[in-house]
């Protein structure tokens, strides 16, 4: 018997064709992967079968049970991790393994055995509220809410956007071990190391099934989608000696904890600066003060000539922000989400609806600007974030993980609005979890327990830690790491 059976199934969001004719089965202790582009499917796809949606036609069954009829009998026997974070913030590590096992009508004792191997590495934090853990941690704590009624099927919708390399690579590792007990697991994922992590793909794009296949046959029918090729070398970048922003002796301190341990660098103007670090590391926290919406415990700095501690309003309103939840407003269409920006940021009507016709133009967004931002892929909304942030011609704009989540062929178009903004002179300050991404910097910091463990342009770390990728080097520097809360 199949683990799971799709066949011939539609689905509809009114005039949306979510899902077109999709079929496919999966064999029962095996890791399945389900790919495609932004607004492929997918997460309409893992809905169905979890039986949170009923299709408009079709028939799915998962271990025999059909989802339509007997329900109940499948919720039984899936664990089900949404692409959203699917915990509550203000509920413990705890309470929240409590809820989730009270809903399945088990308990946490019954069910320690099927999670102790991942909840015994975070167990020691079970009083510590879900909003506060990083990303990591709140991956393991999810997991284990998916698996405490022991189910036999797990689905997971892009588990580990936003989560760092390290990270990961550990959850893989764990989803092995979840194999070895023959659990059949079904993961969606944008990265090209996890999607050949996996037995079989399932190429899903625009509703469709374009492929199946084993990794390494998907990967290379479809290369011009899932490895694009790289950039060319940003060989047009500013090379002037004008730093923007000046860091020294920075600290942010929690009580006793130092988020941010003591760091100085500086970033000249035009450069993209990469600013890199495992989850926990202190990168956020020090991007929260470069941006002025936190104040340093000790230590300066200045960004675009103004004071981090006492000038932090006047930095707001030269510099770009956007950040790895996404920025814009998703009631609005796309051009009063333009219009209502450039009014934050002060510029006058006449210039707003002057450099409104042009950005919409250069965006191919002309016939879309009447558009709910909200119905847009994902793609489309990050690269109008993107625009939106620097909309005004600020000096440097700061980009936390703008790319999470977005197929390899729409982030490589996303790199190149963000070159054509260093060549414009304006610096970028970026964070990002894609290796491939930090080799497009110009230079880039590896921040480790809060401290700067590393900084110079790709080639030179790469030649300095004797490392063929960036990939490797950050693992290397980032298994240095001592604090016992990631």
């Amino acid at each position: 018997m199949k683990a799971i059976e799709v066949k011939n199934i539609n689905k509809s969001y009114g005039k949306v064709e979510a899902l077109k004719n999709v079929s496919f089965d999966i064999e029962q202790g095996a890791i399945y992967g389900i790919i495609g582009p932004d607004g492929a499917g997918k997460t309409s796809l893992f809905r169905l079968i979890a039986t949170l949606l009923l299709q408009d036609s079709g028939q799915i069954t998962v271990e025999g049970f059909d989802t339509v009829r007997q329900m109940q009998h499948i919720r039984k026997r899936l664990g089900y991790m949404p692409g959203k974070f699917s915990l509550y913030q203000d509920l413990t590590i705890e309470e929240n393994l409590e809820f989730f096992a009270t809903l399945f009508g088990t308990t946490v004792e019954a069910g320690y055995d099927s999670i102790k191997a991942i909840y015994s590495q975070i167990e020691r934090f079970k009083n510590r509220r879900a909003g506060a853990l990083s990303g990591g941690m709140k991956q393991k704590l999810a997991l284990c809410c998916a698996l405490i009624h022991s189910p036999s099927i797990l689905l997971l919708d892009e588990p580990t956007t936003g989560v760092d390399p390290v990270s990961r690579k550990e959850f893989w590792d764990l989803l092995q071990t979840l194999k070895s007990r023959n659990i059949t697991i079904v993961a969606a994922t944008p990265y090209l190391d996890e999607i050949r992590r996996c037995e079989k793909v399932l190429f899903l794009d625009k509703g469709e099934v374009k492929g199946i296949g084993t990794p390494d046959e998907i990967l290379t029918r479809f290369a011009d989608i899932f490895n694009p090729e790289g950039l060319p070398e940003n060989e047009s970048k500013l090379n002037g000696t004008e730093n923007v922003i000046e860091v020294k002796n920075l600290v942010k301190a929690f009580g006793s904890f130092h988020a941010v341990d003591d760091i100085s660098f500086s970033v000249r103007k035009g450069e993209i600066f990469g600013f890199l670090g495992a989850n926990g590391a202190g990168k956020t926290t020090a991007m929260r003060m470069l941006t002025g919406l936190s104040q340093p415990t000790s230590g300066t700095g200045t960004v675009v000539g103004f004071d981090i501690s006492t000038e932090h309003e006047k930095i707001k309103k030269n510099i770009g922000y956007m950040s790895q939840r996404f920025s814009l407003y998703e009631d609005l269409t796309v051009e009063e989400n333009i219009r209502l920006f450039g009014g934050i940021y002060g510029m006058t009507k006449q210039a707003i609806k002057e450099k409104t016709e042009k950005l919409l133009w250069q965006l191919n967004f002309t016939e879309h600007r009447q558009d709910l931002v909200s119905s847009l892929p994902l793609g489309w909304k990050q690269k109008l974030a993107f625009s939106v942030s620097i909309f005004h011609e600020p000096k440097v704009v700061f980009l936390d993980e703008p790319t999470g989540g977005v197929d390899p062929a729409t982030r490589r178009q996303f790199w190149e609005l963000i070159y054509q903004a260093a060549q414009k002179g304006i610096t970028v300050f970026v964070t990002t979890h894609y290796m491939d991404e930090a080799e497009y910097c110009d230079r880039i910091s590896i921040m480790v327990d809060g401290k700067i463990k590393a900084i110079g342009s790709p080639k030179e770390l790469k030649e300095q830690f004797h490392k063929k990728d960036m990939d490797e080097v950050f693992t290397y520097l980032a298994r240095t790491a001592t604090r016992q809360d990631n």
